[in-house]
């Protein structure tokens, strides 16, 4: 079966352009750093963190439940700087990103929250090769429900088959085959570039 030409490309950005933004280990270093009790912030988060990437929830209401929820030795502004200091680019990935955008439809599809992701957008410079950004906090959904790769999909007004998906979370490529794009797996820049040349992606 011939697959049709594609039009567009959909980016996860944590894991794939940029390190994870606030994911396991990224919590372990800041949690550690500022001396907190891991087993109490991960009740905490894991209870209130769906609502901070789908968008019903401030930065600063999070950090108050999970953090400053009792008296500590440090500021709101020294914690959320370390938050946001876990953020380190991929720069072959953002290289291939680059390059590609003077010939490609591109986008963000991510799962993030309101602040963290325009944090991540400003100080990587994102808006200029990726048109618009599908993420978790601005749609109200979340990968992997298919729901916001269809709404994503007619947003950016391409079909299915036209769009290439590229993710690092098996789940989230299984999600995005599951409603027709094209997906793929991320493993580092290299790999990504030869898969989307085999799709007749070039720039």
């Amino acid at each position: 079966m011939t697959r049709p030409p594609v039009k567009a490309l959909f980016w996860d950005i944590g894991g794939v352009l940029l390190s994870n933004g606030w994911d396991r280990d990224q919590r372990k270093e800041v949690v550690t750093e500022f001396g907190l009790d891991a087993d109490d912030f991960q009740e905490r988060h894991k209870l209130i963190v769906p609502e901070l990437e789908l968008g019903r929830l401030t930065l600063d209401d999070y950090l108050n439940q999970t953090v400053f929820c009792r008296p500590v030795e440090f500021d709101k502004a020294a914690f959320v700087a370390a938050m946001e200091a876990q953020s380190v680019p991929d720069e072959a990935a953002l290289k291939l990103l680059q390059h590609l955008a003077g010939s490609w439809r591109m986008y963000a599809l991510n799962n993030e929250s309101r602040e963290l992701n325009a944090h991540r957008r400003r100080t990587f410079s994102l808006d200029g090769p990726l048109l618009a950004f599908f993420t978790s906090c601005y749609l109200g959904l979340a990968k992997p429900n298919p729901a916001i790769y269809r709404l994503a999909l007619d947003l950016a007004g391409v079909q299915p088959g036209q769009a290439v998906m590229i993710d690092d979370r098996l789940q989230n490529v299984e999600a995005a085959r599951s409603v027709g794009m094209q997906a793929i797996q991320f493993k580092d820049a290299a790999q990504l570039q030869a898969e989307l040349e085999e799709l007749g992606v070039r720039a």
